[in-house]
């Protein structure tokens, strides 16, 4: 089912969480200490949406290229395990193993986080600047499954490009498409 983003209102300060790290035995980690320096791109997604998998290796080089000017990313998995094991937190260890990312990639059982952030698909972006105001969220760029365009994550760069510059975000910003997080 294709569920498009709820467009949080931009100026949003991130909402706060706290959650396990299941790549690092359950470590409980905080957006005060995962933000970067520079801004932040908090990722709502999972193991097996095919839309997460259509982007997570764009995704990560996007990570290799903007992490060193102080972007950092966190990943963020709420769907519900019981009905979706794949997405399972031992799942969420092998599938950043297989992907190999090294971005936090956290899990919100409870799913009060991706409440907090209206999150309604799988991806969903938010793009916080260093003060955690929500500057940018919506789409990673135009391709889709299917729709045979190049997976570029032109939109994302332009907004971390503008932050980096100090120029205006874009006006118009499209929301990101996938399936929907998979609540209880």
């Amino acid at each position: 089912m294709n569920t498009p983003s709820n467009m949080l209102a931009l100026g949003t300060k991130a909402p706060f969480f706290e959650l396990p790290n299941p790549s690092k035995t359950n470590e409980i980690q905080s957006l005060e200490e995962l933000k970067g320096e520079k801004g932040t791109l908090v990722i709502f997604m999972c193991n097996h949406c095919p839309f997460v998998l259509h982007v997570i290796d764009k995704i990560n080089e996007l990570y290799e290229d903007y992490n060193d000017k102080g972007i950092e990313f966190i990943a963020i998995n709420a769907n519900d395990v019981e009905k979706y094991p794949a997405d399972a937190p031992e799942k969420m260890i092998e599938f950043q193993i297989e992907r190999n990312f090294d971005f936090p990639y956290l899990y919100d059982e409870s799913q009060a986080v991706a409440k907090a952030y209206d999150a309604a698909c799988t991806p969903d972006f938010y793009f916080f600047d260093d003060k955690l105001d929500l500057i940018y969220r919506g789409q990673m760029d135009d391709s889709r499954p299917g729709n045979n365009k190049d997976v570029t994550g032109e939109d994302l760069i332009i907004a971390f490009e503008n932050l980096l510059l100090g120029e205006p975000q874009e006006e118009i910003q499209r929301p990101s498409m996938g399936c929907n997080i998979k609540w209880k």
